[in-house]
């Protein structure tokens, strides 16, 4: 996801610009670290503390040059309208958040707003258009024939949550003013492994495989997740 990330960046902007990011929702900032390391402006909001004390912790160990260029603050990505102004950014990510709110386009509207024109708006979602593949590949056949007619799953931390489907977010992102460039899939062929597999010997020709099918027809179309950029008109 961070290679289709750059090609976006580096295909809208030129090289070198040093862009003004916020990363909604950024977890222990794993992306917001990476893009402050790569010379960018980088905001991230998350509001779990144990996240927020993880991704500041992991920032106290960078150069002070990267540590100028990140700030965090803890709060609600449905509240960036409290913390920012409309126009204050050139890219925003919003990874891995969407499957745990429940109406999404509010959300949605408010990073739209984020943007100045011509800005990036990277999402990355739970694919429920595919929602039976992970059950079905592994033989839970029960699981697997409920999971077509549904956007409704139980994630691996064992937490009801939600999917979302290409062709409904495709219309929300036309509606707020950000409509779809580009999407890839991720995880087409790894999402069955478990968290704590060993890391193969052959990384980087798994890494070569999964970013060719993440943007090649039908692979991608049954990755367990979508990252779909928009951009602000």
């Amino acid at each position: 996801m961070a290679r289709q990330l750059d090609e976006q960046i580096v295909g809208r902007y030129p090289v070198g610009q040093r862009l003004r990011v916020l990363d909604v929702g950024m977890g222990q900032g794993t992306q917001a670290l990476r893009l402050a390391r790569a010379g960018h402006q980088v905001t991230g909001l998350e509001r779990d503390s144990t996240m927020v004390a993880a991704a500041r912790q992991s920032l106290s160990a960078e150069p002070e040059g990267i540590r100028d260029r990140m700030r965090i603050i803890e709060g609600d990505g449905r509240d960036t309208g409290v913390h920012f102004l409309p126009g204050s950014f050139d890219v925003v990510l919003c990874h891995g958040v969407l499957m745990y709110v429940e109406e999404p386009d509010p959300l949605l509207a408010g990073l739209a707003r984020m943007l100045a024109p011509g800005g990036l708006l990277s999402l990355l979602v739970r694919n429920g258009d595919a929602l039976a593949m992970r059950p079905g590949l592994a033989a839970d056949w029960a699981d697997a024939l409920g999971a077509f007619d549904t956007t409704a799953y139980r994630n691996r931390l064992g937490l009801d949550v939600r999917a979302d489907r290409l062709g409904a977010l495709t219309a929300t992102l036309a509606g707020i003013g950000a409509p779809l460039q580009a999407w890839y899939g991720v995880r087409v062929f790894t999402d069955t492994a478990t968290d704590d597999a060993e890391v193969p010997d052959d990384i980087e020709t798994l890494l070569a495989c999964e970013e060719r099918a993440g943007r090649t027809d039908p692979y991608r179309g049954v990755a367990a997740l979508l990252h779909l950029c928009g951009v602000r008109g």
